[in-house]
């Protein structure tokens, strides 16, 4: 697994973790429950690291981001992976112009086949890419 992805995957897996316990920022940042963070390379924490805080800081734009794709369906229903993951992905969208959007979706789209259930790709997937349409009209 490439060092990108691997802080995408410790990104994802620590905002599941403050969605679920409400872990702060500080408490996530040390990565003191990722069994293999001693051995993971420092580059690959501090990108992690960098879509964490990022995610958390910018989480209500992110969640009316989210929110304004969703039809008939209840914010407050979404599978916990599935959020954790879409917030994952608006922010990079938002905040990595460096990163093509397809790639930040493709790899949104692989964690999900990782962490999701078997339908998650597929709405993780058309999620993400409102949000791209949505983001391309608003920045022409």
């Amino acid at each position: 697994m490439g060092s990108r992805r691997k802080g995408r995957v410790i990104a994802f897996q620590s905002l599941y973790r403050h969605d679920l316990s409400g872990a702060g920022l500080s408490e996530l940042l040390e990565f003191s429950w990722l069994d293999e963070e001693r051995t993971t390379h420092p580059d690959t924490l501090a990108f992690a690291r960098l879509l964490i805080q990022g995610a958390l800081e910018n989480l209500p734009e992110i969640d009316e981001l989210i929110k304004g794709q969703l039809e008939n369906w209840d914010f407050k229903r979404l599978n916990r992976v599935d959020l954790a993951i879409l917030r994952l992905g608006v922010y990079c969208l938002l905040h990595q112009s460096d990163i093509p959007a397809t790639v930040t979706i493709d790899e949104a789209i692989d964690i999900s086949k990782a962490f999701g259930t078997e339908d998650s790709y597929r709405f993780v997937n058309g999620v993400l890419d409102g949000v791209r349409k949505r983001l391309a009209a608003t920045r022409i």
